[in-house]
């Protein structure tokens, strides 16, 4: 008796969970489709993607420890205002280098401006530099500090020369100093100390 009761209820619950879905899909045979949707969701606050953004540059995209100009500035939502990358100060003529390997996706002008970006290699992450006059096509394979444009004299959004780096996840972005690992990010030369308790050759 008790497994028959507990039987029906199992399927009466079953059903009554099931209702919910049943109404929201409108059947084929002519049923009245409900309410009218509701249309696409406004942007909301901003909210940057999962997953933590791999340390995997190896080197900065131009100079060595250039000054940023300007930082990382996420936005309050998806089309709100902020700087969606940094700015690196830069020489008009600067090589500008990939910060890690991958492959390039796009390389040309984008609204006057010269820009390269570069899917990076294992990753779902692309990273942009521009103004840049580029020196790779799109599907090169660039290896980590390897050449893909210069600096362009004009076309910045710069009080000074610069290039604008970003990164982004999809259609996220994300801060691009993220890609760098600690020592790369680290001021001042790098000390050799001694070894204690080791003795010299």
């Amino acid at each position: 008796m008790n497994a028959k009761r507990c039987g029906g209820l199992l399927l009466l619950l079953l059903i009554i969970m099931t209702m919910p879905v049943a109404w929201a899909d409108p059947s084929p045979s002519g049923a009245s489709p409900g309410p009218p949707s509701p249309g696409p969701p406004s942007p909301g606050p901003f909210t940057p993607p999962s997953g933590p953004v791999p340390a995997i540059g190896r080197a900065w995209p131009v100079g060595n420890r250039p000054p940023v100009l300007r930082g990382w500035e996420p936005p309050a939502t998806v089309y709100g205002r902020g700087h969606r990358g940094v700015d690196l100060a830069a020489a008009a003529g600067a090589p500008v280098r990939a910060v890690a390997a991958g492959r390039v996706s796009f390389a040309g002008r984008v609204a006057g401006r010269g820009v390269v970006s570069v899917e990076l290699a294992g990753t779902d992450l692309r990273t942009t530099y521009e103004p840049v006059a580029a020196t790779v096509r799109k599907g090169d394979e660039v290896a980590a500090g390897e050449q893909v444009g210069t600096v362009q004299p004009s076309g910045s959004h710069c009080a000074a020369t610069c290039v604008h780096w970003g990164l982004r996840r999809n259609e996220a972005y994300l801060d691009p100093l993220s890609l760098l690992p600690p020592w790369l990010l680290r001021r001042g030369p790098s000390r050799l100390l001694p070894v204690l308790g080791v003795a010299l050759p």
